[in-house]
């Protein structure tokens, strides 16, 4: 049978709207389906204030961390993948020594983002930084490029994925402040296990909202960036820094 390029069109028209109404393909779930920019808005810009003088040698924010996002360890900390670790400071003269958790810092200008080749890295409308695991190449370049040493290479196969976090070996990640989570109203899982258990050492929200605790907080009182000299103006700041 052959079909002229009219007849052809209109049959391939009819089977589209037909494919569109199979049971079972659930058309509501597509038209609100958004690309984790998408779902950004220049009007927010999220952020995370960490009082590291409440901040003791507790791991819940790494555990906490890790569970949410299927981040696992297979026993080498020098390549296991770390969205969020315990660093410890200490100085020199006094012998006085502070910890505290470092993550991706969520720079407004991301150095990460500057050097990505393919565009993976990228940093939402709203702040947060991700990498696109689709456009990733894993060349590294953005490891190289984070002051603080915040971005992880998958070294190993992928198992056990959550829904919400694509994440594969050959590619790069690090803290996305939990965006799955803020994306549906929600706080980062870090955030609510250190102010579950009693931490109450994190604290998370607009930056941009007068009304948000964390703008009252960085009005009220002093905080630090790390590194505040390369003027990346970060989304996570400091207390008793």
């Amino acid at each position: 049978m052959s079909l002229d390029r009219r007849q052809f069109l209109a049959w391939g028209t009819a089977a589209a709207a037909g494919a569109a109404l199979v049971p079972g393909l659930r058309l509501i779930e597509l038209a609100q389906a958004r690309s984790p920019q998408e779902a950004a808005s220049a009007l927010q810009r999220w952020g995370l204030l960490i009082d590291i003088t409440k901040c003791t040698d507790c791991e819940v924010c790494v555990t906490a961390c890790h569970e949410e996002n299927g981040v696992s360890g297979h026993g080498r900390p020098e390549t296991d993948a770390q969205w969020i670790r315990k660093v410890s400071l200490r100085d020199k003269r006094t012998g006085y020594a502070q910890a505290l958790p470092l993550m991706c810092q969520h720079c407004e200008h991301p150095p990460c983002v500057d050097v990505c080749p393919t565009g993976a890295s990228f940093r939402r409308d709203d702040g947060i930084v991700l990498v696109d695991k689709h456009t990733c190449i894993g060349c590294r370049y953005c490891v190289m490029a984070c002051p603080y040493g915040a971005r992880s290479f998958v070294h190993e196969a992928v198992s056990g994925q959550k829904p919400d976090v694509p994440r594969g070996k050959g590619t790069v990640e690090s803290c996305t402040l939990c965006v799955h989570r803020v994306d549906r109203g929600e706080i980062p899982a870090c955030v609510e296990a250190c102010n579950r258990d009693g931490g109450n050492a994190m604290a998370f929200g607009d930056l941009n909202d007068s009304c948000a605790e964390i703008r009252g907080r960085l009005r009220r009182e002093h905080s630090s960036q790390i590194r505040a000299d390369l003027a990346l103006n970060t989304g996570v700041r400091y207390q008793g820094l």
